[in-house]
C-alpha cells in the first residue's frame, strides 16, 4: 500500500501541475490568437488602401 501511495504521489502531482498549466495557458493562447487575427486584418486593410492609392 505504501508503494502505491508513493507511485500516486510521484505521478499524480506532475499530472495535476501539467493540467493546471494547460488550462491556464489556454486562455492566453486564445487571446493571442485573436490578437494575431486582428493584426492580420488591420495589416491587410492598410496594405489594401496603399494599393488603391498607387492605382489612382
Amino acid at each position: 500500500m505504501d508503494d502505491f501511495l508513493k507511485g500516486v504521489a510521484n505521478t499524480g502531482f506532475p499530472i495535476v501541475v501539467a493540467g493546471y498549466l494547460l488550462i491556464r495557458i489556454e486562455g492566453k493562447l486564445d487571446n493571442l490568437s485573436a490578437s494575431i487575427n486582428k493584426l492580420s486584418t488591420v495589416i491587410s486593410v492598410k496594405l489594401g488602401s496603399k494599393d488603391e492609392d498607387k492605382g489612382a
